[in-house]
């Protein structure tokens, strides 16, 4: 396979998102309509953010780890909205913390993505695992530094994470942040010790892709020599 040009980065995150996140956000409320069950009431609590309602219907026996049919479970759908009562709820009520969907999505991965850092300390203080990849073999790390959630790349780096590992492409945490022109996220990194001599399977280091995305200025302003 032809390998993308110095753009990848940019290209590879939005691929990902649109693959791993794309929701329709009719999708539970159409399962409440045709099949008013419990378990779509729960799905449909969750995307519209209603705590109350969705311990009332696990109450009456709605099963936590409801999926749609993008395998999405209610912490998944909580996850990847930030919405923190909502995730905090479902956690405490022992939803599965790596239950992911049919993308491989994971509840972690969904929380990076969103930038909770909250929901992402007490998924993995739950048992989430941080090595887990999805379909397009992201972990939950990439997704943080991709979309620049500094708070939400600390808790995963403190869990244990290498700051110098490598992805698909030989891609680092700190060439995807820099890239993306996410100046915070790049600071943490290479406090966090991150390599700025590293380099992916193109042999490009991390300022030489944000440079070469268009994003040089921020990379330098952050320290990225």
């Amino acid at each position: 396979m032809t390998r993308p040009a110095l753009l990848s980065i940019h290209t590879l995150l939005a691929g990902a998102l649109a693959a791993a996140l794309a929701t329709l956000p009719i999708d539970a409320g159409a399962q409440a309509e045709t099949h008013p069950s419990l378990n779509a009431q729960l799905l449909v609590a969750a995307r519209q953010g209603e705590v109350e309602r969705a311990k009332q219907l696990l109450a009456q026996g709605a099963v936590i780890d409801s999926r749609n049919r993008f395998g999405k479970t209610p912490l998944v759908i909580a996850c990847e909205k930030g919405d923190t009562d909502m995730g905090l709820a479902l956690i405490e009520a022992k939803a599965d913390v790596n239950l992911a969907s049919i993308e491989q999505v994971t509840p972690l991965m969904a929380a990076s993505y969103s930038g909770n850092a909250e929901l992402v300390k007490r998924l993995l203080a739950s048992g989430a695992r941080a090595e887990a990849v999805d379909r397009m073999h992201k972990p939950a790390a990439v997704y943080a530094a991709g979309q620049g959630h500094a708070a939400a790349l600390d808790a995963l780096l403190a869990s244990g994470i290498d700051v110098n590992a490598t992805y698909e492409h030989k891609l680092t945490l700190l060439m995807w942040a820099a890239g993306q022109g996410h100046a915070d996220a790049v600071r943490l990194l290479l406090k966090r010790g991150a390599r700025a001599d590293l380099r992916d399977d193109r042999g490009l280091t991390a300022v030489e892709i944000a440079r070469g995305a268009g994003q040089g200025a921020a990379a330098q302003s952050a320290g990225l020599e």
